[in-house]
């Protein structure tokens, strides 16, 4: 018997599911024992549920290929299946959240690469590297919950994993007004170029609730935990505009800042370069060795040669400059399907587990 945690996925067979599914595949802790997706995927093999869908650069795991795919619906039958479980489920908001409390209250612990709970005010929203200490506010949940296992923990929108933990690192020179504009890939809306062929060579200048989500998650990821709930942080005040571009994976921020202390350059490389987290000095299996790194070729960071780097899990930061009307100005770039979302929540989970959260039912 494995002493790994089981796994369960909920949403397996859709991008970010099978992002899970790829990333889980060799992991010391983790295990992929359970899928469950909609009753139309329901009683079949993954590998056949999923079907010409695989969207992943590697092949399918083959140790999941003949799971037999379970009704995210059955949240009893799943949930006495696993340990704990990633939702990546496609359903709208208010479904979203019902389904993930009922696996909560089932004393499954639940980390959601979705954003139906990223403002239930005693929900974490975590970057690791960054708010680690917001897992405190998970006694006061499972207090409401009336759970003693069972839980919700989330990660945030994807499109801040390449300028929110910059201006973290950077927080001791008090950054207060910032303008950000992204430029997201593809893979972000589930989608692949077969998927979507008229994004080829083509810009979208909206993508529906990205900006409001780009301005207000940093501010709570920033926030403090105070009598049992999140109090999302005043500053900095960001404004943002969201661009959907023809690239599959990676997402670019172009973004200028005022600093209430003047910082030099070489201050602001080295607080980037230095920075590390709970993930790093608790050695997580995930966690990238370096967080941030500044490149300082000035065609670099490019999605092409970077977004990759550190296994998709760390940040690459290019062209920090002072700015004629803003203080300083630079370009960061993430990978959205693995640091923005499934790798993200991977590294969630292991953060959970190292604290005790997440532990063998």
């Amino acid at each position: 018997m494995s002493d790994k945690l089981k796994v369960g996925i909920l949403g397996g067979t859709g991008m970010v599911g099978q992002r899970f599914i790829s990333l889980l595949e060799n992991h010391p802790w983790f295990e992929v024992t359970t899928i469950a997706a909609s009753p139309r995927s329901a009683g079949k093999k993954y590998v056949e549920a999923v079907g010409d869908r695989w969207k992943m650069d590697t092949p399918m795991p083959e140790k999941v290929k003949d799971i037999v795919v379970m009704n995210v619906n059955e949240v009893e039958a799943v949930a006495s299946q696993v340990d704990f479980v990633f939702s990546a489920v496609d359903m709208s908001k208010d479904e979203i959240r019902a389904i993930e409390e009922a696996y909560a209250k089932t004393e499954t612990p639940v980390v959601s690469n979705n954003s139906a709970h990223r403002w239930t005010p005693d929900v974490p929203m975590i970057i690791p590297e960054i708010n680690d200490s917001h897992t405190d506010v998970i006694e006061f949940q499972k207090k409401r919950l009336g759970t003693t296992k069972g839980f919700i923990a989330v990660k945030p929108n994807c499109s801040i994993q390449s300028y929110a933990p910059v201006l973290y690192a950077w927080r001791e020179f008090e950054p207060y007004e910032v303008v950000a504009t992204t430029y997201q890939a593809i893979s972000g809306a589930g989608k692949t170029f077969k998927d979507w062929p008229e994004m080829v060579g083509n810009i979208i200048p909206y993508i529906g609730g990205e900006e409001e989500k780009s301005e207000q998650e940093p501010l709570r990821v920033f926030g403090k935990v105070e009598n049992g709930v999140i109090v999302k942080a005043e500053e900095p005040k960001i404004t943002c505009q969201c661009i959907r571009v023809p690239v599959l994976n990676g997402h670019t921020a172009a973004v200028f800042v005022k600093f209430r202390k003047k910082p030099t350059k070489e201050q602001l490389i080295e607080k980037l370069e230095s920075y590390s987290g709970a993930p790093q000095a608790l050695k997580l299996p995930s966690a990238p060795k370096q967080f941030m790194r500044y490149m300082t070729e000035d065609n670099r960071p490019q999605v092409t040669e970077d977004v990759n780097y550190e296994n998709g899990m760390g940040i690459s930061i290019g062209r920090i400059r002072e700015d004629s009307i803003y203080d300083y100005k630079f370009v960061g770039l993430s990978h959205n399907t693995v640091r923005g979302a499934a790798g993200g929540a991977v590294l969630c989970a292991e953060l959970l587990k190292a604290k005790g959260f997440i532990t063998k039912k």
